[in-house]
């Protein structure tokens, strides 16, 4: 297993896609989930959120060719 970090993969900070790459879980069940636990206010989840977005690293763009051609490409637009 890799790092836990925050994923590029966002919708809001990353912080479910990241937790969802680094176990291979399904993001959109995980975020599903996230948000059924939110609305019935079992343990706080957006305060865990909160911790969880100040706490985890941001991903890297790394070595991988094609993020960094992405990366270049974005930027000229």
């Amino acid at each position: 297993m890799g790092k836990l970090v925050r994923s590029r993969n966002r919708v809001l900070a990353g912080v479910c896609a990241g937790i969802a790459e680094y176990f291979k879980w399904n993001v959109g069940t995980l975020r599903l989930v996230w948000i059924v636990l939110s609305l019935i206010g079992v343990g706080s989840p957006i305060l865990f959120y909160l911790i969880l977005w100040i706490i985890m690293p941001e991903a890297r763009l790394g070595g991988d060719y094609a993020e960094r051609m992405q990366k270049r490409l974005d930027e000229r637009r």
